[in-house]
């Protein structure tokens, strides 16, 4: 007998974002996005492709659609590409973009699947980016136009809307890291852009609540839980800095806690800011950003075990010198970690009390191919996703609101810069042919959404 059970109406569900599946990259009137020309930039993207075709999702999301009511989803989370619908970025709408996305939402509707819709997950169009992009506060303005426009036209059907899906990539990442498009490496650029991705994402809630009779609002925050490696003073100061820099710095202020003060002044002493401080940050900036939401989405894959580079002296303690011992890796390179994922639910529970919670991304990149008899044994991602399923309950048992849980992802797709070398589906996509294969994580994933428990072994 199933020995983990979930609460009834606990929502089960996977996810795709735009650029990573939709392909048809130049057709109906789609406009020029930073990801098509970044991809497009030798060197950027680790095997050199794009997501031009990717899984040619816009022209076979009907079989796709069917594949999930197969599978038993009970909801779908999407994302729709801003330069699909507003070519450059503001002004004139492009109706075939729109008409692609009412197909998709009434077929999802159709077969009874709940459509979870993201705005923004990082394809801006090249346009805006032009004219500064996420830097440029006019970008947080013009992504309320286009969320006006979006749930104008979809907020009749789609009740459960998401701004934005990880800040920290499209900021950080992508404009001080530069593994993301637009490729920046300016601490300055990277700070502006964090504020305006979430003034944007608090100045278009009450606009999409306008538009959309009854919608839940909500935003995604990647979160990674940070452990010091010793209990050295020094370390205990890096898991600070991180735990402020990654995740404190976008959950205090959509928490109505502004920015960190003390990582604030760490970018000021580090000179990521000017000795002024967060000057981009305006009057009526944080009450925006910390506009009541319905819920809050979670990515989670992996923990950070942080050391300090510091040079320690003799009276403290030593520092370990492996990161993660005896630990198993998924083919990114980041380690299974389940209950990290409680660790994060149960701290966001008690420190900030969101209405409801959502597992909005988990999964793991197997490479794992069909057998001679065509089937997926990935039992690695199997174990991976049941493990973190247990997690989960866990946090339930502990109180916290977890309604539901997107697994990432459902098809083998374009990983970002790297490329089409790893997947992270429960479906495997043969990119060739664009023939779909369920795996059996896939499988099992149908049995447990059936039952609404499973067993563990």
């Amino acid at each position: 007998m199933p020995n983990v059970r979930f609460p009834q109406g606990f929502l089960w569900g996977a996810a795709t974002s735009s650029y990573q599946v939709e392909g048809a990259a130049h057709e109906d009137g789609r406009g020029e996005s930073i990801w098509d020309r970044f991809s497009a930039t030798p060197g950027k993207i680790k095997d050199s492709t794009t997501g031009e075709v990717a899984c040619d999702h816009y022209h076979r999301f009907p079989e796709d659609v069917r594949l999930m009511k197969e599978l038993g989803l009970q909801a779908y989370r999407f994302s729709i590409a801003w330069p699909r619908i507003l070519p450059s970025g503001r002004g004139q709408v492009n109706q075939r973009g729109i008409d692609f996305y009412a197909r998709l939402i009434d077929a999802l509707l159709k077969a009874g699947i709940q459509p979870f819709a993201t705005l923004y997950h990082w394809d801006l169009p090249q346009v805006l980016q032009d004219e500064g992009g996420w830097p440029n506060r006019a970008t947080a303005e013009a992504f309320v136009e286009y969320a006006d426009v979006v749930t104008r036209a979809f907020g009749d059907r789609v009740k459960d809307w998401i701004t934005h899906n990880e800040p920290w990539c499209t900021s950080i990442l992508s404009h001080q890291i530069g593994l993301h498009a637009p490729g920046l490496q300016d601490w300055g650029k990277a700070l502006a852009a964090s504020h305006h991705v979430l003034l944007s994402h608090g100045l278009a809630v009450p606009v999409i609540r306008g538009n959309s009779a009854s919608a839940r609002v909500g935003i995604t925050l990647n979160l990674t839980p940070a452990y010091a490696a010793s209990p050295s003073p020094a370390d205990q100061d890096a898991c600070r800095h991180f735990d402020g820099h990654f995740n404190r710095w976008f959950l205090d202020p959509v928490h109505g806690r502004g920015y960190p003060g003390d990582i604030i002044a760490d970018y000021i002493a580090m000179g990521h800011l000017p000795p002024e401080g967060f000057t981009v940050v305006k009057e009526g900036d944080l009450a925006a950003i910390a506009v009541p939401c319905d819920f809050l989405g979670i990515n989670y894959y992996f923990r950070a075990i942080t050391r300090s580079d510091k040079i320690l002296d003799a009276q403290n303690l030593p520092r370990t010198v492996e990161m993660a011992p005896e630990a198993e890796w998924t083919e990114m390179g980041w380690e299974v970690y389940p209950d990290g994922l409680n660790h994060v639910l149960n701290r966001v529970n008690l420190v900030y009390a969101p209405q409801s919670i959502y597992v909005t991304e988990n999964g793991a990149s197997y490479g794992t191919a069909p057998d001679g008899e065509g089937r997926v044994r990935d039992e690695r991602r199997l174990s991976y996703i049941r493990d973190h399923f247990v997690a989960s309950r866990r946090a339930i048992d502990a109180g916290v609101p977890l309604h539901g849980f997107f697994v990432w992802s459902l098809l083998d797709n374009f990983e970002w810069d790297r490329g089409y070398s790893q997947r992270f589906g429960i479906v495997w996509v043969d990119y060739e042919t664009q023939q779909r294969i369920p795996k059996d994580s896939a499988l099992w994933y149908k049995q447990v959404i059936a039952e609404n428990a499973f067993e563990v072994p």
